[in-house]
């Protein structure tokens, strides 16, 4: 690596591990403080508060780093631009990119962490939290209890079918309160099933003190409602699988989201499958928020005005940083608003945000 190369990085480097840091205290602080009457209150032990911040970190660098490659940007190019020393690199034939190409691979690094954080960190880390919440809202001198029965489940299943239960005890392999909707591939309901209780055995299912109702395609009742004692029903979902699928799609990994996805696909439900597509997509797209805020901060940085540095980059970068996250939020509302398609509404505001870099940086004099 060339001096100058070590000059710019070493200046952007120290910049972002400075903003992590004080951005993090920031943080914590607040937060703690926001809490500490609930804290003192349950008596919670400090070895569960710092457990909970500890695991809390990645989820809190995954969302501010982006911000930190944005302001080291922005101050380390401004303050070159400020001491004339843009002009004397570019008057020895250096290009722009030339400049920015350590500082825009520092970004791409940083981007392929938060990638890997985001897939294998964060959802098990958003999982422990939230039930590290619920402990210290229970108190240190109550033990956690664990959870015998899941209540008011519902999933979209195999073959076009709706599940709703009322309890559902894993342990047991055993649900309480079981109404299934199947639809045609039109989305019209054909068949309504309600059961007492269901039971996992031998690999099916046996419901009991069943009743089904058969629809025709105008939804009218074709024939009288079947009421069984006891039936076996051919359901291909597992006591697994009920388990697994009433996770938020923010606590799974990448192929447990596209997996959940293909599952749904053959439901049918074409709202839910859209929007989690979009998270799918979303997975892929944001952690590379942070190479391409760079690249778009650059050229703003070297059109500042020669006296702006300082707290004037600070400012600046929550503007153009907000303006960045506006245009996104509009593009996924638009996307789960079924205007765009999942993929251009993940990716539209970025690839937009790396047009305008690439063509300002161009058009520097």
């Amino acid at each position: 690596m060339r001096i100058l190369d070590r000059y710019i990085l070493k200046s952007v480097v120290s910049i972002f591990i400075t903003c992590i840091f004080v951005f993090l205290f920031m943080y914590v602080v607040i937060d703690l403080l926001s809490r500490l009457d609930d804290i003192l209150k349950q008596q919670v032990h400090y070895t569960l508060i710092i457990r909970y911040y500890l695991l809390y970190i990645p989820i809190m660098f995954v969302q501010i780093a982006p911000f930190a490659c944005l302001l080291s940007t922005i101050y380390t190019f401004s303050k070159l631009n400020h001491t004339n020393e843009i002009i004397a690199m570019r008057a020895s034939g250096l290009s722009i990119f030339y400049l920015a190409k350590t500082v825009l691979i520092f970004g791409l690094l940083i981007s392929l962490f938060i990638f890997w954080l985001n897939d294998r960190i964060v959802p098990r880390s958003l999982d422990l939290t939230q039930k590290i919440k619920l402990q210290m809202g229970e108190g240190s001198k109550k033990k956690e209890k664990k959870q015998d029965a899941i209540t008011n489940l519902s999933m979209y299943g195999l073959k076009n079918r709706l599940f709703f239960i009322n309890r559902f005890y894993p342990d047991k392999n055993t649900m309480e309160g079981i109404t299934i909707l199947e639809h045609n591939e039109q989305q019209d309901i054909t068949r309504k099933i309600v059961a007492n209780k269901g039971i996992y055995e031998n690999g099916f299912w046996k419901f009991l003190q069943s009743i089904t109702y058969t629809f025709d395609q105008n939804g009218q009742m074709m024939d009288d409602p079947q009421f069984l004692e006891e039936e076996i029903m051919i359901i291909p979902e597992t006591p697994r699988d009920f388990l697994t699928q009433r996770q938020k799609p923010e606590l799974m990994t990448i192929n447990q989201l596209d997996n959940y996805i293909w599952k749904l696909s053959k439901s049918g439900a074409r709202t839910l499958i859209r929007n989690l597509k979009i998270d799918l997509y979303q997975r892929y797209t944001t952690p590379f928020i942070s190479l391409i805020i760079i690249l778009l901060g650059i050229p703003f940085s070297l059109g500042m005005h020669r006296k702006a540095t300082g707290l004037s980059s600070v400012g600046f970068s929550i503007m153009l940083g907000f303006l960045y996250y506006i245009l996104d939020a509009i593009c996924i509302a638009l996307g789960k608003g079924g205007a765009l398609p999942p993929l251009i509404s993940a990716s539209l505001s970025h690839i937009v945000a790396l047009g305008i870099g690439l063509y300002l940086i161009n058009d520097l004099p």
